[in-house]
């Protein structure tokens, strides 16, 4: 099987978008915001079958894992009831289509992280979602929306909620929304700086002892850290750490969301075969074709096709290491007989 580990519904019913600026309006009002509008199996089949479908169909995936838009989560906008419904709004329609179409789509849900509140909110959104057969979570490192007000990741504030992903045996992707801040071009600056910082943090704690079983997944190929990879070895040495071998290699996972082979090469010349997952976020940050190759940018199966790897170094990439990181969708494969 090809899975492609990173996934957002991207291209959604328009009447959900609609109700999302209709919420918003509301909060800003004062007023209560309109209800929820009924969406059709009809509608969720014609957006997914226009795209990301249709996309997996022509690239040769197999299966993705499915998450709710990341630019549009939004923590910042609102405040902690808003980003609830919101969560739940977002988290039921990725089950819906992961119930229309159970053989392709694997559902990842998002939490409601409003800046300032405890985690109790995403917690039980948490539970609720692995309650109904999702098999992880997306984790915001800064709801604030670019001005990285949060603790950082090792810190004792976030422990209620591994302590949930733990016992639940599901992953986090480590995933910034959208940037408030106008210094940071989300896609371009803020996610890949986000990457970025969410290693050195990790670097500088030592949250994996207290949580061996935690898995995290930083997308967008690991940001600037494969590029600096003895940056990162360098200062873990300065800072009195482990090797980052066995100080986070065991717990860290990066995706092959780089849309240049170059890229890709470098990424499995630096990384590990174990902590690379096949992703490409496509109908994602970049969606144009790449005229130097006249393929899209996002076609990442490509970049791993033309890596000079062995064929068990390829499927590990391709399928096993996700399996392995997501043991809830490694259980219902298996109960499908795949």
């Amino acid at each position: 099987m090809i899975i492609d580990c990173h996934g957002h519904y991207t291209v959604l019913p328009a009447a959900h978008d609609a109700w999302r600026t209709a919420q918003i309006s509301a909060f800003k009002a004062g007023t209560a915001p309109p209800p929820y509008p009924q969406i059709s199996d009809e509608d969720i089949r014609q957006t997914i079958e226009a795209n990301q479908l249709r996309l997996l169909r022509e690239r040769g995936a197999d299966m993705t894992i499915f998450s709710p838009r990341a630019s549009t989560m939004a923590h910042h906008i609102g405040d902690e009831a808003v980003s609830i419904a919101w969560s739940r709004a977002c988290n039921d329609l990725i089950g819906r289509v992961a119930g229309l179409y159970p053989d392709v789509f694997a559902p990842v849900c998002m939490l409601p992280q409003s800046p300032g509140a405890s985690l109790a909110a995403s917690i039980a959104e948490l539970e609720r979602c692995v309650a109904g057969g999702f098999i992880g979570c997306n984790l915001n490192p800064d709801p604030g929306g670019g001005h990285f007000t949060a603790p950082p990741l090792t810190d004792r504030f976030w422990y209620p909620l591994y302590e949930a992903m733990t016992a639940l045996d599901v992953p986090a992707m480590i995933h910034v929304s959208g940037s408030c801040n106008p210094g940071l071009h989300a896609t371009g600056a803020f996610y890949i700086a986000a990457d970025t910082i969410a290693f050195m943090q990790l670097i500088e704690g030592d949250l994996f002892a207290d949580f061996p079983a935690l898995r995290f997944i930083i997308p967008h190929g690991g940001g600037a850290v494969p590029y600096h990879w003895g940056r990162y070895r360098g200062l873990a040495d300065m800072l009195n750490k482990p090797a980052l071998a066995s100080h986070l290699m065991n717990n860290v996972f990066f995706d092959t969301c780089v849309y240049h082979q170059a890229g890709i090469d470098l990424l499995a010349a630096v990384i590990d075969t174990k902590n690379i997952l096949f992703g490409s976020e496509m109908v994602g940050a970049v969606r144009g074709i790449d005229p130097e190759t006249g393929q899209h940018f996002d076609d990442t199966r490509r970049y791993i096709d033309a890596l000079p790897i062995d064929a068990a170094a390829r499927h590990a990439i391709f399928e096993g290491n996700a399996r392995r990181v997501f043991p809830r969708l490694d259980a219902q494969l298996q109960a499908r007989g795949r």
